[in-house]
């Protein structure tokens, strides 16, 4: 099973899920927040954090049936899930597959859009360089997934998310850069779930292309949508803003 940390503050549960090359250490910055009101499940998803890899192409669905798995050992329901990044990818695959088990789902700097062709092309064309030299890989990868506006006052937390990059396991970077290429498009997830769904996206983020994204979002009364003035990692650049949207939001 997945590896885990639970918190015994807050009285519902919210399912926390990391993004690639992360693992659950990186909402330390919003956790005392967040915890006076949620009962807060952070979960390192496979091949990252203490979790072992589970396949040489590790897909979202695979992943979300994980999740299940720790879901079920809790013997929860009714969680709040919220993914970032390639943790909203399997957001998506758990409430495709499993949405009675859902009070909400956030897509945290993620989409429900699948890869373009190009992008497919560079995930693929990464397991070489992955192989031969991860760190060039980190170096290179890390820094782009912040506001370059603010790059200066965010070194620490560039170099926070570096250090966590290089201590996951290549197998499971790999493993998960394959399954994030073969991931499909998600957007009638958003049409079909009926529960709460909370988008927070960032105006800079090169990974997500948050314009994008949103001309696919359909206007419905149980979508909530914040675009915030920073990169990918809002967990590290706006902790203290999107710890208050999703208390305001989620309870």
């Amino acid at each position: 099973m997945l590896n885990y940390t639970i918190s015994k503050n807050g009285k519902q549960p919210l399912v926390l899920l990391h993004g690639f090359i992360e693992d659950n250490t990186i909402w330390s910055d919003m956790q005392n927040s967040l915890s006076e009101n949620f009962q807060l499940i952070k979960i390192d998803l496979p091949g990252h954090g203490k979790s072992d890899v589970i396949s040489e192409i590790q897909t979202m669905d695979m992943m979300a049936d994980e999740v299940k798995k720790v879901v079920d050992h809790l013997n929860i329901k009714d969680i709040h899930l919220l993914g970032h990044s390639m943790g909203g990818y399997t957001t998506l695959a758990f409430a495709e597959k499993y949405p009675e088990l859902l009070k909400s789902i956030s897509l945290f700097f993620s989409s429900t859009l699948a890869d373009n062709d190009e992008k497919k092309d560079i995930r693929r064309r990464s397991i070489d360089v992955i192989d031969k030299n991860y760190s060039l890989f980190v170096n290179n990868s890390i820094p782009n997934l912040f506001s370059e506006n603010e790059k200066d006052i965010l070194k620490d937390k560039i170099n926070l998310a570096k250090e966590i990059a290089l201590r996951t396991n290549t197998e499971g970077v790999k493993a998960s850069q394959l399954g994030m290429a073969e991931r499909h498009d998600k957007t009638k997830i958003l049409l079909e779930f009926n529960s709460k769904i909370l988008i927070i996206a960032g105006k800079h983020d090169n990974a997500v292309k948050t314009e994008t994204f949103f001309q696919h979002i359909p206007n419905r009364h149980n979508i909530k949508t914040y675009v915030l003035d920073c990169g990918h990692n809002g967990h590290w650049e706006k902790p203290s803003i999107c710890s208050e949207i999703i208390n305001t939001e989620l309870l």
